[in-house]
């Protein structure tokens, strides 16, 4: 299955929270004092709020799936596409470990195509295998138009 993702970031979170709990009739399947994120069954979204970005918005879009080669399959099609993927492989954002990859529409919009494969307990951490990677969601998705990693 497929789940349409959705990441804003807001400026007041308990706000936020209380609004958008209201309007899908449920509290978020998780919160922490930067993020919530809410994993709607009807229809099936992961929609997701944080403070971390620079401004008020739509940070970035996403296809969550739920198997290795449903993610395979939708990687395939962008290369198919001969769409610009950055390949972030496995990751650690927004309070989970996931596979992941980006493409940015021509609008400049991001778009998240991942797997999560954990739940962690930090916002986000830097991978074993590159130290060195970029800061995870240091601002907003905007540099992924740019050819920057940014993640969520």
């Amino acid at each position: 299955m497929k789940r349409f993702h959705v990441h804003l970031h807001v400026e007041n979170l308990t706000k936020n929270i209380a609004f958008y709990s209201a309007m899908f009739g449920q509290t978020p399947a998780r919160t922490e004092s930067d993020y919530a994120k809410w994993m709607l069954q009807d229809p099936p979204v992961n929609f997701a709020i944080s403070t971390r970005g620079d401004q008020p918005g739509v940070d970035h879009l996403g296809i969550q799936v739920e198997s290795n080669e449903e993610l395979q399959a939708l990687k395939a099609q962008a290369t198919e596409a001969d769409m610009t993927l950055l390949d972030e492989g496995e990751t650690s954002c927004c309070y989970a470990r996931s596979d992941k990859y980006w493409l940015t529409d021509p609008q400049g919009i991001a778009w998240e195509q991942f797997r999560t494969l954990d739940s962690i307990p930090v916002f986000s951490q830097k991978a074993k295998a590159n130290p060195h990677a970029a800061a995870c969601c240091a601002s907003s998705a905007r540099p992924v138009a740019q050819g920057a990693k940014a993640c969520c």
